[in-house]
């Protein structure tokens, strides 16, 4: 079985690694993480240039058709660069909600939209996102931690219905019965947002599936890309700690030549192809609809959490003592490790399920 990417695959990488390199350094990351702005426009506008947000869409909705191992690889340069763009909160979860629990007609009225880049989405489905309740097609109620919840033109959201039950539906975030507040996070350039809904219309998604059913699915199709992005991320981080500390020295011997710093690049190395290997894993699953999804989206999860927060601080580290300042870029990596350790309910909610569904195989 090969779980290699393919080389059209590879090139699609390689043109998206060079377009970040040029158009998302690290003085892109603080311009965002230091000013007013919610995300990089420009880099946001080249993407959609690109056609990154219709990857995964399939043709009849405006979409290129490709599929979800040509997003992998998208994925990975943008944890690299780690990007400060919606892209996470539009293509991974808006899209995604949108593919697996609307209807045909809903879709065929949504996804072109999201294809073209003409709307951001995003989504407020978690357990502990806030409560909910529709009642007479309207909704009330409020959603806390919502990604990009300050600048997105719709999102899709969990509420309980006029039947106790759980469902979807699809909101207009610029509706005037709207209020967004910014919440404070550990990484600007990924924002969070509470979103308070006083009777606010919505339309419900009428696709076949059960709506805890949809997420659950969703969550295992993100949990994958994440790693992906994660995986970027230790990469990113461990050329970083090479690079700076080959270019020191102490004591007439490069800092890197020293036992400890080899064994702190070692562990990075360890636990990023670690990483890695799961992503990989997850990536097949996930193109192929395997039945091993669940159990590889868990595991990719988990391995990918605990392998950039290792990268990230120890690249801190490595850098000793100007590890720890603003004018170092450790600290982009490190904030970015949290926050996407945080997405999708946590490490603690992952390592749960990765348990259960081990038992459950």
């Amino acid at each position: 079985m090969n779980f290699d990417f393919s080389g059209d695959q590879k090139n699609i990488q390689e043109q998206a690694r060079l377009m970040l390199s040029k158009e998302c350094s690290p003085s892109v990351v603080r311009a965002v993480l230091e000013g007013s702005a919610e995300f990089d426009s420009k880099l946001w506008k080249q993407m959609i240039d690109l056609g990154w947000p219709a990857i995964a869409i399939a043709e009849e909705h405006g979409g290129l058709g490709l599929g979800y191992l040509e997003l992998c690889v998208i994925a990975m340069e943008l944890g690299r660069a780690i990007a400060p763009t919606p892209f996470i909160a539009s293509v991974y979860l808006g899209t995604e909600l949108i593919k697996i629990a609307a209807s045909e007609q809903q879709q065929a009225d949504w996804l072109p939209t999201l294809a073209s880049g003409d709307i951001i989405s995003t989504a407020a489905v978690g357990a502990n996102s806030g409560s909910c309740q529709v009642r007479e097609k309207h909704l009330s109620g409020n959603k806390n931690t919502v990604l990009h919840g300050m600048i997105a033109d719709n999102a899709i959201v969990t509420a309980t219905n006029e039947h106790n039950e759980t469902a979807l539906y699809w909101v207009d975030l610029k509706h005037s019965s709207v209020t967004r507040r910014n919440q404070d996070n550990l990484d600007p350039s990924l924002p969070r947002a509470e979103l308070v809904f006083n009777n606010t219309p919505v339309t419900h998604l009428d696709g076949e599936m059960p709506a805890l059913q949809a997420v659950e699915q969703v969550f295992d199709h993100v949990a994958v890309l994440l790693s992906f992005e994660q995986v970027g991320g230790c990469e990113a981080a461990i050329e970083t700690a090479k690079a700076y500390t080959t270019d020191r020295y102490a004591f007439g011997r490069q800092v890197a030549s020293f036992q400890a710093i080899k064994h702190k690049l070692a562990d990075m190395f360890v636990a990023k192809e670690l990483a890695k290997s799961n992503a990989y894993y997850g990536a097949w699953a996930l193109s192929a609809k395997a039945p091993e999804l669940a159990l590889a989206a868990a595991t990719a999860r988990v391995s990918a959490i605990d392998a950039f927060y290792l990268c990230s601080k120890e690249n801190i580290q490595a850098h000793g003592g100007m590890g720890f300042t603003w004018e170092f870029d450790c600290h982009l990596y490190y904030r970015r490790a949290q926050s996407l350790s945080t997405l999708l309910g946590g490490n603690p909610h992952w390592k749960n399920a990765l348990v259960d569904r081990l038992l459950a195989s």
